[in-house]
């Protein structure tokens, strides 16, 4: 077992409107991001499986024509590869979890 503290954590910032920190296993990435009110997260995808689930504020995410709009308590799952995008109408806090481990978001590699 191995403890975390986020709040002592390296903070990835190389997206604007996004803070986020990672904590990261064998097999999975757990990503706690901060993200500003008005931030648009462009169309994109990458080869984990997401699930996504707000804890506070508004948040819109799109997969091809859909648009689910999330408050907190709401989540949703994409698959791998499958592209979306999102808005922040509020200032949220977001819990994603990758499958598998995101390596691109390993900090000080």
């Amino acid at each position: 077992m191995k403890k975390f503290d986020i709040s002592s954590m390296e903070k990835y910032t190389d997206r604007p409107g996004f803070i986020g920190t990672f904590i990261h296993s064998e097999g999975a990435t757990l990503a706690h991001w901060q993200i500003a009110k008005g931030t648009e997260l462009a169309f994109h995808s990458h080869p984990h499986e997401q699930i996504s689930f707000l804890l506070s504020g508004k948040l819109d995410l799109r997969s091809g024509d859909e648009t689910v709009h999330l408050e907190p308590g709401h989540a949703v799952v994409f698959a791998g590869d499958e592209s979306h995008s999102g808005f922040a109408h509020e200032d949220c806090v977001v819990l994603d979890v990758f499958c598998p481990c995101r390596e691109d978001f390993k900090l000080g590699k």
